[in-house]
């Protein structure tokens, strides 16, 4: 990780990592401005436009993978498939409830994978962690149940916050295999993963392929290109050159920038109770960002 002397994030990382996750605020437009493409077919086109860039980046990154390639590689097809749980189930959320919503909820994700970390792995954490854990369970459940913040039924919320359990398990099967496969290998597995999951899926529930509008192909290009390669290469890109808290703060400009977006190009206003659970979730995650695990205490001798 590169630093600035002065022991402040390198602007360059930092910059890279802000325009990234701002260019994931465009997904959710993306995504509604690809219909009639359905949730599974527009998880399919962007998977399979972004293979060949992808590939090409494995290609270059060749000879940089370690031992234990093959079971690696296997974990990286199991997260392929926890991606294709959440985008299906994060595309179906965007029909039924605002961008902001659906997103705000996916960004649960970082909670449940540190929850995991306690329960399975012996982590400990701090207090300011399980409070930040609070304030964004109480803010996702005002985006879910309080009338004037949710969006129709409530099932739009639903489907946002299980998908952040399935984006969660692809955050913690991706981290096992990438201990022994390079950052664009392990991209390219969980990619074609993703393509073979998306398009089997999508011909078993019958959604259409083809007869889209210009419009909807152009949206389908963008979210291949501009969000699954451009975006991700600038987001891992510059967490490489902050640290871990300035990271996770940084992609939190993704919710924000639906949230901004949502009004400017879909006409979403925010209504006061949406902005309350808003609010709560963006702090307990920021809480959380804030709050690195707790040094195992040292027994002194007596």
């Amino acid at each position: 990780m590169e630093e600035t002397q002065a022991g402040t994030p390198d602007p360059r990382g930092l910059a890279a990592l802000i325009l990234g996750a701002s260019l994931l605020g465009f997904a959710a437009m993306l995504v509604r401005w690809a219909a009639p493409a359905g949730p599974l077919a527009v998880g399919f086109y962007r998977m399979a436009i972004a293979l060949l860039p992808v590939a090409w980046l494995a290609w270059r990154a060749r000879g940089t993978a370690r031992s234990g390639i093959g079971r690696a590689r296997l974990w990286a097809g199991v997260a392929g498939l926890c991606f294709v749980g959440d985008l299906w189930m994060w595309h179906s959320a965007l029909h039924h409830t605002s961008a902001a919503n659906a997103t705000l909820l996916v960004t649960l994700a970082p909670i449940w994978v540190a929850v995991v970390s306690v329960v399975w792995m012996g982590a400990r954490l701090r207090r300011r962690f399980w409070l930040g854990v609070g304030f964004a369970l109480a803010g996702a459940l005002v985006l879910g149940l309080a009338k004037g913040a949710r969006w129709g039924t409530g099932l739009g919320e639903l489907l946002g916050a299980l998908a952040s359990l399935a984006y969660g398990a692809f955050t913690l099967v991706l981290g096992r295999a990438r201990r022994d496969l390079s950052a664009p290998e392990a991209l390219f597995w969980v990619v074609l993963c993703c393509v073979v999951g998306f398009g089997l899926l999508g011909l078993a529930q019958g959604e259409t392929f083809s007869g889209y509008p210009a419009r909807a192909w152009w949206a389908l290009a963008g979210l291949g290109l501009g969000v699954q390669v451009v975006a991700w290469w600038l987001i891992t890109w510059g967490i490489g050159h902050v640290s871990t808290n300035v990271g996770a703060m940084g992609l939190m400009t993704q919710p924000v920038a639906t949230v901004i977006l949502g009004w400017l190009l879909l006409g979403e206003s925010v209504r006061p109770m949406q902005g309350l659970g808003t609010l709560l979730v963006l702090a307990g995650i920021a809480a959380c960002a804030f709050s690195p695990p707790a040094a195992e205490k040292k027994l002194t001798p007596g």
